[in-house]
Order: structure tokens, then C-alpha cells, then sequence
């Protein structure tokens, strides 16, 4: 693809991720599909040629994966990063009091709170850890570099009971 397309292609992709983060907001329909699709993985025949991606509204692995689907898109245009879109999703999904000791650690940090790094992961997989008190937890697991290269990082994302993230971390909250 030349530079030229590339360029042209540009403000229709970030039109319709926006349209996307507001029917998802709006209409609580899963965008789980940024998630999944962005995965680099070698083509498979199948009968159909497609891929399949689903999800469940309410469902706290699909919630969790559409946030961090639709916020590794934002940050990972490395030729114009949409910093308003990743504000936006932080302040749907993050609770007020998480996004404030987030914020705080990542001053002192110097990273990007949500990834626990300062670059954006080349894959990313989604996966239920179970019911933790209150809340639920899901396991994200962050690959980095590409071929023999790569470094992962494994988060553990706390969701409150009405769906909203009360926390990331390294270690497992149950």
C-alpha cells in the first residue's frame, strides 16, 4: 500500500472507531471486534474465508476486551495517536477513583497505566479469571516485539460489580 492511500485511509478509520465507541457507549453493543481482529496470526483456510469474533453485552470478558481493543487502536497509530479517543475510553470504563491512582502511577512510572508500558503491545488476548468478591476479574496478556523477540506482560483487570475497571495490576487481586 503506498504512503498515499495510507494517508487518504486515515480519517475514515478514526471516523468509524469513533462511531463504533458510540454505538458501544450508546447502545451498549459489543465492539469486541478491535480486539480480536487486530491479532496478527497466519491465514487459515476455512470454508467461509472469514474470521468470527463475538462477545456478550454485560459480559465482564468482552467489556474488557473491547476497552482494550478500541485503547491499543488509539494509542497505536505511532503516525497520529488519538490521545481525546484514549481519554474517552478511560473515563467510560475506568472508575473516577482508579483513573486517579492511575494517574498517579503513572507519574511516577513514566508509563502508560493501562499497557504497564511506554510503547503499545504488537497482540493482546482477553481471559476470565473468575468472580473475585464483589467484582470479576479478567486476565489480559500483553505481547510486545514481533518473531523471537517479544516480551509479555500479564495484567490482572478488576471490574467493580456495575462493570467499570477498579483496577489493573500485575498480580491477581483473588
Amino acid at each position: 500500500m503506498s504512503s498515499t492511500t495510507h494517508a487518504h485511509r486515515r480519517p475514515g478509520r478514526r471516523a468509524v472507531l469513533a462511531a463504533g465507541l458510540l454505538l458501544a457507549v450508546g447502545l451498549g453493543v459489543s465492539t469486541q471486534v478491535s480486539a480480536q481482529a487486530a491479532v496478527h496470526a497466519p491465514a487459515k483456510a476455512s470454508a467461509a474465508g472469514s474470521r468470527s469474533v463475538s462477545g456478550t453485552t454485560g459480559q465482564a470478558v468482552t467489556r474488557v476486551a473491547d476497552f482494550y481493543g478500541a485503547y491499543i487502536d488509539a494509542k497505536g497509530d505511532y503516525e497520529d495517536p488519538d490521545g481525546t479517543l484514549a481519554t474517552a475510553l478511560r473515563t467510560h470504563y475506568l472508575t473516577s477513583d482508579f483513573a486517579t491512582r492511575l494517574a498517579a502511577w503513572e507519574e511516577r512510572n513514566g508509563e502508560d497505566g493501562v499497557l504497564r508500558a511506554q510503547n503499545v503491545p504488537a497482540r493482546w488476548t482477553v481471559t476470565d479469571n473468575g468472580a473475585v468478591g464483589m467484582g470479576h476479574e479478567v486476565v489480559v496478556t500483553l505481547t510486545y516485539g514481533s518473531g523471537e523477540t517479544t516480551h509479555k506482560t500479564r495484567l490482572f483487570v478488576l471490574l467493580e460489580r456495575y462493570g467499570h475497571i477498579a483496577d489493573i495490576g500485575t498480580t491477581t487481586n483473588g
